[in-house]
């Protein structure tokens, strides 16, 4: 074994010359094994036991060797190492995408806080978030929808009843004196009649239309738009006339003498008639500036309504956001979890020596057969007493395979030992 581990020592040589000879010293060393096995078996006549020792002495030599190769090692390691700096830098990868998602999930957490607090502050402060609003809209709102209220309900019992009375009442004895006012209109237009019913009971939504274009038109502040407000007060107006100018001409003819004919100069003289305009055009002007004054003051707590929506919504995309990315931060957690132990399992091969399995075979057979071929050259013993012995020794070399873990049919070439 003393010629063995002598062959194994050997001199520090550049890398070239290393390269070049490693044919003819892997030879030169397969050699040395046949002839050790030989040497050592002739010396102990075969004896079982003690090539179950040499084996031993043969594995231990074989280990040691292949701990002092460090150029050797260094080669065998290299996959591992280049393996190792790809999962580094996959770590390093996932690291700072890990810092981009924290930081970035942080400043959603602070988007969001300033998000709530624009909610709450917009209220007390709307000029510091560019809303154009009285002090109070929501007082001026709530009064503003109190007068709205029954002058609407106002309006439609005038129009109701002066559409009536203008288109289709007859005036007797009874009814002159309700001639603006006749508080059963809706019914009796009902008993003359559907399109009567329907007919009176509309109007006075043509008067609320007109009074919405009068609010639409004065939010464009053109000149066009000023023409178009003239024309529909003018409009308005003129249904009015028309409406006392009928009424009056109903009580005129119910109470006229005879010879005597309505013209528009009576009505213009006439009281009622200029009651019903006023009762009627004057009081839809209150209505229309009222409700200009209520819708303006809507929009401003609407745009306060819309800005504070706005910010829900804002924050509703911003916590789908963060979820998200907490979500990739929990995945880049468990890869870097992953990967840092790949690198420490690598790291622990890198530390330890990979040990040659088909190499150390090849040389173990080698010296498995010198022994044999000793067993049969050198003992003068019976044919069957030598296979006999052949036969323990190889039982032997089983049992010494077997206690390695190593076996003829392993299909990789090198094990590795790691460091604990």
């Amino acid at each position: 074994m003393t010629s063995i581990k002598k062959l194994f020592t050997l001199k520090d040589k550049s890398s070239t010359e290393e390269k070049s000879d490693t044919y003819d010293a892997r030879e030169q060393i397969r050699m040395t094994y046949y002839q050790s096995g030989y040497g050592a078996s002739t010396k102990a006549s075969g004896d079982e036991m003690t090539f179950f020792v040499c084996l031993k002495n043969l594995y231990s030599s074989f280990e040691n060797l292949c701990r002092k190769q460090l150029n050797e090692q260094k080669i065998l390691k290299q996959p591992y190492i280049e393996l190792q700096e790809k999962q580094r830098t996959e770590l390093k990868k996932r690291d700072t995408a890990l810092t981009i998602f924290q930081e970035e999930t942080k400043e959603i957490d602070v988007h969001i806080e300033s998000l709530k607090f624009d909610m709450v502050n917009v209220k007390a402060k709307p000029g510091d978030y560019g809303i154009i609003t009285d002090k109070k809209p929501k007082a001026q709102f709530y009064i503003g929808l109190s007068l709205l209220i029954p002058i609407t309900i106002y309006l439609f019992v005038f129009y109701i009843s002066a559409s009536y009375s203008a288109f289709f009442k007859d005036f007797d004895n009874n009814s002159v004196s309700a001639a603006i006012f006749d508080s059963n209109a809706l019914g009796k237009a009902i008993s003359d009649g559907l399109l009567e019913a329907i007919f009176v009971g509309t109007i006075p939504f043509v008067f609320m239309g007109l009074g919405y274009l009068i609010h639409m038109f004065q939010k464009e502040k053109t000149k066009i738009s000023y023409v178009k407000l003239g024309a529909l007060l003018l409009l308005t107006f003129l249904f009015d006339v028309i409406l006392a100018y009928l009424i009056e001409k109903k009580i005129f003819d119910f109470e006229r003498l005879i010879g005597e004919s309505f013209s528009p100069a009576i009505a213009l003289k006439s009281i009622n008639f200029w009651g019903i305009i006023f009762a009627g055009f004057v009081v839809y002007l209150i209505w229309g500036l009222v409700f200009d004054f209520v819708m303006k003051e809507h929009e401003n707590v609407d745009k306060i309504r819309a800005f504070i929506r706005n910010k829900r919504q804002e924050i509703r995309n911003a916590l789908d956001k963060k979820d998200k990315n907490l979500t990739k931060i929990s995945n880049l957690k468990k890869e870097i979890a992953a990967i840092k132990g790949t690198i420490a399992e690598l790291q622990s091969k890198i530390d330890g020596f990979i040990f040659p399995v088909k190499e150390y075979l090849h040389y173990h057979y080698q010296y498995e057969e010198g022994w044999y071929q000793s067993i049969n050259a050198e003992l003068a013993i019976p044919s069957k007493e030598k296979s006999e012995l052949k036969q323990r020794c190889k039982e032997v070399s089983v049992k010494h395979l077997q206690q390695l873990n190593l076996s003829e049919d392993m299909d990789y070439q090198h094990l590795v030992f790691t460091t604990k």
